[in-house]
């Protein structure tokens, strides 16, 4: 039953990146192009998104637990350092330069578009390169 409320919650997932225009990297492209050809369509994709979550977190914390897991796994770090701003920073040059973000660039794989293609791979490498990098920078600093 866990695995069909997460199929559901993928396609529904999918369904608004693809009907929003964040499956179209020209159009978050437009949205980044604040100078140029600037549209703020995404900008009412992202607060509905922002308002939709806040307030289904109320809803779903106001439950003493999940429906389909003994507890809540909530994360735990609010820290904001060196390796989360060098995450973000990484992942805003690479939306950018692309157009896609993670998420609509797995949604827009079934197009079978090269740039797509080679986006998620691109993707796939640069996450096990980071993880690689992280994993020798702890072990340096632990060994410290």
């Amino acid at each position: 039953m866990r695995a069909l409320a997460n199929l559901a919650a993928g396609v529904v997932f999918g369904l608004g990146l693809v009907i929003s225009g964040l499956a179209n990297p020209a159009k978050v492209l437009n949205f980044l192009d604040l100078a140029g050809a600037w549209d703020p369509s995404l900008a009412f994709v992202m607060a509905g998104a922002v308002l939709t979550a806040a307030l289904g977190y109320r809803v779903v914390l106001a439950r003493p637990k999940p429906v389909f897991d003994s507890r809540f796994h909530l994360p735990t770090a609010t820290a904001i350092d060196r390796r989360m701003l060098a995450g973000a920073a990484t992942f805003g040059v690479g939306w950018g330069l692309s157009g896609y973000c993670p998420g609509p660039a797995i949604t827009a794989l079934p197009l079978l578009n090269p740039a797509t293609l080679v986006f998620v791979a691109a993707m796939l490498l640069g996450m096990w390169l980071g993880r690689m990098v992280t994993a020798q920078l702890l072990r340096l600093a632990s060994a410290d």
